[in-house]
C-alpha cells in the first residue's frame, strides 16, 4: 500500500512533492476517486461534502489540484449496487481522495462498502485527510468519539500500527495542543503521532516517513 496521510490535505510544496513521488507522475496526468462520506456525521455535514468535492477548501486542499480526471465515491451508496458498477474504477484510479469528518462514521462505512478490504490490493495512492487519516490506525482514541458504531469501541481499520492526532496546534481547534496530544497519546495501545496542518505521513509498504514543513512529534 501506498499512503499519504495528512492533516490538512496538500498544504505545501513537500507534501504536493511526495504525493507526485508516491504517484510517479505529475498530478495533471493523474485520475483521482474523492470520497467524503465522512463529513455527513457532522454539523454541517452537507456543506462541508460540497465544498470538498467541488474544491472550495482552500484551508485543505485535494480535489482543486488539477487532477486529469476526478470522481466522486460514495461509500453509503455502494452496498445497494453491483460491484461490478464501482470496484473496476477504484481499481483503475491513481488516487483516493478521502477526506475528513468523523472517523468512526468513515470507518463504519468503508467496512460496509467493501472498500476496506479491497484497500491492501489496490494500485492507487491513498491519501487522507484528518478523519480520512485517522481511519488508517487501529483506533483513534476516546478524545476523538463522536458518532458510535453499533459495536461501539473506537476501533478502525488497523491498516497502519499506528495513530494519528491531527491539527496540531490549530488556531481553530483551541483542544488540540501538544498537552492535549500527549494526554491523548497515554491512553492508546500503539505509537502515535501529533501532526500539524503542515505535515504528513507517508507510508509505502510499512515504511513509515514524516514529510513536514511545520511541527510534529511521535509518541511511542
Amino acid at each position: 500500500m501506498k499512503l499519504l496521510l495528512t492533516s490538512a490535505g496538500i498544504k505545501n510544496k513537500s507534501i504536493h512533492d511526495a504525493l507526485v513521488d508516491l504517484l510517479g507522475k505529475p498530478l495533471a496526468e493523474a485520475s483521482a476517486l474523492c470520497i467524503t462520506t465522512g463529513s455527513y456525521a457532522l454539523p454541517g455535514g452537507a456543506a462541508m461534502a460540497w465544498n470538498f468535492i467541488s474544491g472550495r477548501e482552500p484551508d485543505c486542499p485535494m480535489c482543486e489540484l488539477g487532477w486529469k480526471s476526478l470522481g466522486v465515491l460514495e461509500l453509503t451508496a455502494l452496498p445497494s449496487i453491483a460491484e461490478a458498477l464501482w470496484v473496476p474504477a477504484v481499481q483503475e484510479t491513481d488516487v483516493l481522495l478521502v477526506n475528513g469528518g468523523d472517523p468512526l462514521y468513515l470507518s463504519y462505512w468503508m467496512r460496509q462498502s467493501g472498500l476496506a478490504d479491497l484497500l491492501p490490493s489496490l494500485r492507487a495512492v491513498y491519501t487522507g485527510l484528518s478523519a480520512g487519516s485517522m481511519v488508517m490506525a487501529p483506533n483513534i482514541g476516546e478524545p476523538f468519539v463522536g458518532w458510535k458504531p453499533p459495536t461501539g469501541g473506537d476501533e478502525t481499520l488497523g491498516l497502519v500500527d499506528f495513530a494519528i492526532f491531527p491539527h496540531l496546534d490549530n488556531k481553530d481547534l483551541p483542544e488540540n495542543t501538544m498537552a492535549g496530544a500527549e494526554k491523548w497519546a497515554a491512553g492508546m495501545r500503539v505509537p502515535a503521532y501529533a501532526i500539524d496542518d503542515e505535515t504528513a505521513i507517508k507510508v509505502v509498504d510499512g515504511a513509515v516517513e514524516v514529510v513536514s514543513e511545520g511541527h510534529w512529534k511521535r509518541f511511542s
